[in-house]
């Protein structure tokens, strides 16, 4: 007898990266040599001494038990310095602060703590889809606002001011913008700060990308005026310190929130793995050469994206931060899950349809930096040779 899952799940599908990745494995394994420039898993290795460190913490055998559960007090008191020197943020490391098995695991946290069945969630379109399914999976539902592309992707007031909030809980934000690379604007934070404690919504400011080709200077929510009473922030080593799989991240706030996060926390895991929280101090100490020659890479790359979209016949703008391109098709494309198929069926190169993050995504694709330049330009070649058969 098999035994019938769970009716939340009829909500939520399996996360389209993980359906997509695997039909790419399928090809690989006959041989077709896929050039994946959809996934923003960077390729990159971590500063060579953060790699030491974690060997040296792997060494001691007394490292090996269980950690505590808000993390070593020495990490915290990292990650609040990184903090300071970063954003100009000043955080109280012992209740302000807590470390994170990744921040994708701080959107289910935050998730449980503050969620009823029946609450509602604001989450960005386009936008990246974790928002929707970990509400959907804690019982509330989402609500998608737009996005205004005239506006460099900011929130669409028009839409939230008549908007009705009674049930909004919580609001996501992501500044860098995942997909389409728009950077934070402090008078956008202000107003988001102003309109949310103004309607009891606790705002939520996913932060991962301010370090990675960012014109303007890296900012923080927590910033900004009033903040520390209706937002939290999170944010992670996975893009800007080339640690993905490492799965550290943190999660800021006023001491209440922490209080709460750690209650759902401690039910779900047993603290991080001592070697990798020592790496990640010594990550987090200022490597500001080091992030402008890891910077200088990713902008060779990028140059090389945005030829092959040119190629393609797709715009998109250039002063733009993070791991990807997020280009409009042409005109005379009607669908973009096509188009992409397409281009990875025929020219064996992976991109991204833009309806991934939302309908507001329908007209676009997106390409990650996260490859290697040898490998973007034989994407180039392909591309070239395919061209005259898109549709």
């Amino acid at each position: 007898m098999i035994i019938p899952v769970a009716q939340k799940l009829q909500q939520v599908e399996e996360y389209y990266f993980s359906r997509k990745l695997q039909e790419i494995r399928h090809m690989n394994a006959q041989g077709q040599d896929v050039i994946n420039l959809g996934i923003g898993s960077p390729d990159l290795a971590p500063a060579s001494d953060v790699v030491d460190a974690l060997c040296r913490s792997a060494a001691v055998e007394q490292n090996h038990g269980y950690q505590p559960y808000r993390g070593l007090s020495s990490l915290r008191e990292s990650m609040a310095n990184w903090y300071a020197s970063t954003f100009g943020v000043t955080l109280d490391p012992e209740n302000q602060l807590l470390p994170l098995i990744g921040s994708k695991e701080g959107i289910f946290h935050i998730s449980m703590a503050f969620l009823n069945p029946g609450d509602a969630v604001l989450a960005p379109n386009p936008g990246y889809p974790g928002y929707a399914g970990t509400t959907r999976l804690v019982g509330a539902e989402p609500i998608f606002y737009p996005l205004d592309p005239r506006e460099q992707w900011q929130p669409d007031w028009e839409f939230l001011e008549n908007l009705d909030t009674d049930t909004v809980k919580i609001m996501w934000i992501n500044y860098p913008h995942m997909p389409t690379g728009a950077v934070a604007l402090e008078s956008t934070f202000r107003r988001l700060v102003d309109w949310c404690k103004e309607r009891s919504i606790l705002l939520c400011h996913d932060n991962p990308y301010s370090l990675i080709l960012n014109p303007t200077t890296p900012l923080s929510i927590l910033a900004t005026r009033g903040a520390l009473g209706n937002c939290l922030e999170l944010n992670s080593l996975s893009k800007g310190h080339h640690m993905a799989g490492w799965r550290i991240g943190m999660v800021c706030g006023s001491s209440e929130y922490m209080d709460a996060i750690i209650q759902v926390k401690s039910n779900i895991d047993s603290g991080m793995f001592k070697g990798l929280q020592e790496a990640a101090i010594t990550a987090l100490q200022p490597r500001s050469s080091w992030h402008h020659t890891q910077n200088g890479i990713y902008q060779k790359r990028k140059i090389l994206v945005e030829t092959l979209m040119d190629i393609l016949g797709c715009s998109y703008q250039r002063e733009t931060a993070g791991l990807f391109v997020w280009a409009k098709v042409p005109d005379g494309v009607k669908d973009t899950n096509v188009f992409t198929d397409q281009i990875l069926h025929q020219a064996k190169v992976f991109i991204v349809p833009g309806e991934v993050f939302g309908s507001a995504g329908k007209n676009y694709v997106r390409a990650s930096l996260c490859v290697k330049e040898d490998r973007i330009n034989q994407a180039i070649e392909r591309i070239k040779a395919l061209k005259s058969s898109l549709v």
